[in-house]
């Protein structure tokens, strides 16, 4: 197999281990691996002698792709707002069905997870953002049209150089926030950032089947997204592993290191370092912005 050490794509950033992620989602010829170094960093690797990169590169989604796909081209939100009732949901979960991105929407909200206006849960890694862009599926659109030149911007990213534009991405991603004593414009890697969204595929979103409109807001209900656990504050932990797996390897790894207790579960599944989130604390209690760095388990 031919491989390609990536070192913009470092383990320990929630984002690029996602965008790592993301690349096999993207391409059924990619398998994923990590370096064993202090800092891992993502392998890409595929059979025979062609460059990983060039499948990166050649399954890179267009524009047109971004318009079919389930909560891009219409949110079934009133008005383009980030809320989204059952009636909604069920709606285009139907539509969607057939569709290859389908996770899409399974990844973002849930109707296991009704509030007391009739509005389904969000997921942890969907969270509210500026105006015009309240959702993923007005961020996405915005942040892939920074990628104007894929085979140029693709390998500077992988590579550890690419550069950054004035954008809110995701917006979960704290390496996009500055100090706060100089509350400059927030930055991010666009190439970072889309294959970061393909990477969301592997993080389903569930509830506890409760709908608060007849159970009152005293039932304290959780929404679940795969990788989320509250050890006691919640936080996401991720791990990086030895050996390269494509797009259900991957996602057979992340249900038995999740599932199972993962200090004993590792040198199994060969799992050889892990982190955990630590959430952006701002000293404005008013601030909206959302961000995760990392902390090794």
């Amino acid at each position: 197999m031919a491989e390609r050490v990536c070192e913009g794509l470092a383990a320990d950033w929630l984002n690029a281990w996602l965008a790592a992620l993301g690349t096999t989602v993207l391409s059924d010829a990619i398998r994923l691996s990590w370096t064993t170094d202090a800092v891992p960093v993502a392998v890409l690797s595929v059979e025979g002698t062609a460059d990983p990169l060039d499948a990166v590169v050649t399954s890179w989604p267009s524009e047109e792709r971004l318009a079919r796909m389930p909560l891009v081209s219409e949110w079934p939100g009133e008005g383009g707002k980030r809320h989204l009732s059952v009636d909604a949901f069920t709606g285009t979960a139907r539509a969607i069905s057939s569709s290859a991105d389908a996770w899409v929407l399974s990844s973002t909200v849930t109707d296991l997870h009704v509030d007391a206006n009739g509005m389904v849960g969000h997921a942890p890694l969907h969270p509210p953002g500026p105006k015009p862009s309240s959702h993923l599926g007005q961020r996405l659109p915005r942040v892939h049209r920074e990628v104007q030149r894929p085979p140029e911007q693709i390998p500077l990213t992988l590579a550890g150089r690419g550069a950054r534009v004035i954008a809110n991405g995701l917006g979960f991603d704290l390496t996009r926030v500055t100090t706060q004593a100089d509350r400059s414009e927030k930055t991010v890697d666009p190439v970072i950032e889309v294959l970061a969204f393909f990477g969301l595929a592997f993080l389903p979103v569930r509830g506890a089947g409760v709908d608060q409109r007849m159970h009152g807001a005293r039932s304290r209900v959780y929404i679940r997204q795969r990788g989320w656990q509250r050890t006691p504050q919640t936080c996401f932990k991720w791990p990086a592993w030895r050996d390269p797996i494509d797009r259900a390897g991957i996602d057979a790894l992340l249900d038995s290191w999740h599932e199972r207790d993962a200090p004993k579960s590792s040198d199994l599944l060969g799992v050889h370092a892990a982190w955990q989130t630590v959430r952006y604390a701002s000293d404005n209690p008013q601030d909206p912005t959302r961000g995760y760095g990392s902390e090794p388990l």
